[in-house]
């Protein structure tokens, strides 16, 4: 018996899953973010000073608000005794930041994976209600846990061949600054290699049956639909500080603008 349904199993009943990045440590906003329904929430503590107990708290306030929202973490490093800390935490799955080759890969989900098929080690911890369910748990999750690698350099799209063919990634998310920065057109994300990197991208994911994501970092209504049209399904929609700032400054220039 599966513990939750699987990111994937989700997609392939709706087509897509739309989430968000998490970057302030504040419960409350990752609770109000679950409460509005999406599928997914990514911690992300690559970029923000959020640390592994406050990852635990923003993980418990994601299931608090939604028990059909996914808590993911983009993690800091693809360091093994991270990877088992955070899945320990509760985590839904991961995102590997700066997948730039197969031997990444390999070590990410096999620190994912208990044995046989990994080497994640085995303990009670949050993840089986602290030994609580760790008979129903540990044989699951194998299953259970959504891998996924951000390709954000351009040498990861080189040897995106090698990347997609090792066993057991879920999806690939596209991390657009980085990889524009890797190409030399940082933030220029409609440069035309750009656009051609991110098309060999989810063409990649299609023939390898990898689900294909993106990151949209500004608060966009617009480029979500496009990107779902052009056949992306793993959507990261912004992140909690950005969709903050951009909505109060929006509100801001709006009345000074309608009042002068």
């Amino acid at each position: 018996m599966k513990i939750t349904p699987l990111l994937p199993e989700r997609i392939s009943k709706q087509g897509y899953v739309l989430g968000s990045w998490i970057n302030s440590a504040s419960p409350i906003i990752a609770e109000v973010m679950a409460y509005s329904g999406f599928d997914f929430l990514a911690i992300d503590v690559e970029h923000s000073a959020v640390d592994l107990f406050q990852t635990q708290v923003l993980i418990q306030a994601i299931q608090a608000g939604n028990k059909h929202c996914h808590p993911l973490v983009r993690l800091p490093s693809t360091e093994k005794s991270l990877i088992k800390r955070y899945l320990d935490a509760g985590a839904s799955g991961v995102i590997a930041p700066m997948v730039n080759n197969a031997e990444i890969v390999q070590e990410v989900v096999s620190s994912a994976k208990y044995p046989p098929v990994g080497t994640r080690g085995v303990g009670y911890s949050r993840s089986n209600k602290y030994g609580m369910d760790f008979d129903r748990s540990i044989p699951n999750d194998n299953e259970r846990i959504f891998i996924c690698m951000q390709i954000e350099h351009i040498d990861g799209v080189k040897n995106l061949e090698k990347i997609l063919v090792v066993p057991g990634i879920d999806a690939v998310l596209i991390g657009p600054y980085d990889l524009s920065a890797s190409m030399g057109v940082t933030g220029k994300l409609n440069h035309p290699d750009m656009i051609n990197a991110k098309k060999m991208i989810l063409d990649g994911c299609k023939r390898h049956n990898i689900i294909p994501g993106i990151h949209i970092v500004k608060p966009d209504f617009t480029e979500a639909i496009s990107y779902l049209e052009e056949g992306f399904q793993f959507i990261a929609f912004s992140l909690d500080i950005t969709i903050i700032s951009e909505k109060s400054r929006e509100f801001m220039d709006y009345v000074r603008r309608s009042t002068k």
